[in-house]
């Protein structure tokens, strides 16, 4: 748990620093979609994943596949740059979490609250619609909703804003009555 707070703390000062920088030379939007861009890699590659968390790779090694994954992604100099420096500070393990200190704190800039939902299925354009305004109302600001799909919730949805997770998944319900059950 300890090692979980420390990833934490390091991933957010690596991503409040590569905001400082994005904004000091005027690339924020170009490093913000750099960042999106990275995050859907990271997520649809294993190799990748792999690669960023496998002790077999020394840090140099690690420094330059990231850079060259950036370069052929079209990414800012700025963002290469980081993350070369990243992976040379053995830092690069950290990069999912500095991925979503990131953009909260990119959010949070431009006034926007980063939410993250799970749906057993993938909302309606009416749905998502209704939930932007339902967050709106509960957050007091605009949301900017990132969604995700897990069959596994079975059904409603779970909206994780910073570090509140609201539960309204149909398979967290059924597990506390399947509790309460064991308990009578």
């Amino acid at each position: 748990m300890a090692n979980d707070s420390a990833s934490s703390e390091v991933g957010a000062r690596y991503a409040r620093a590569l905001l400082d920088l994005a904004v000091e030379t005027g690339a924020l939007e170009a490093v913000e979609s750099d960042i999106a861009g990275l995050k859907a890699m990271l997520a649809e590659s294993a190799d990748l994943r792999a690669l960023v968390v496998s002790p077999r790779f020394d840090a140099e090694e690690k420094a330059k596949a990231l850079t060259a994954v950036a370069a052929r992604a079209g990414a800012s100099e700025t963002t290469k740059k980081f993350l070369g420096l990243l992976a040379m500070n053995r830092r690069a393990a950290a990069l999912p979490i500095v991925i979503d200190a990131f953009q909260r704190l990119a959010a949070a800039r431009r006034g926007l609250t980063l939410a993250k939902v799970t749906t057993a299925v993938e909302l309606t354009k009416a749905q998502a619609k209704d939930l932007a305004g339902a967050l709106r109302a509960a957050l007091g600001g605009d949301p900017q909703i990132e969604t995700a799909v897990d069959p596994a919730i079975l059904g409603g949805l779970k909206v994780r804003v910073g570090s509140r997770l609201f539960d309204a998944s149909l398979k967290t319900k059924l597990d506390s009555l399947k509790f309460a059950l064991k308990r009578a």
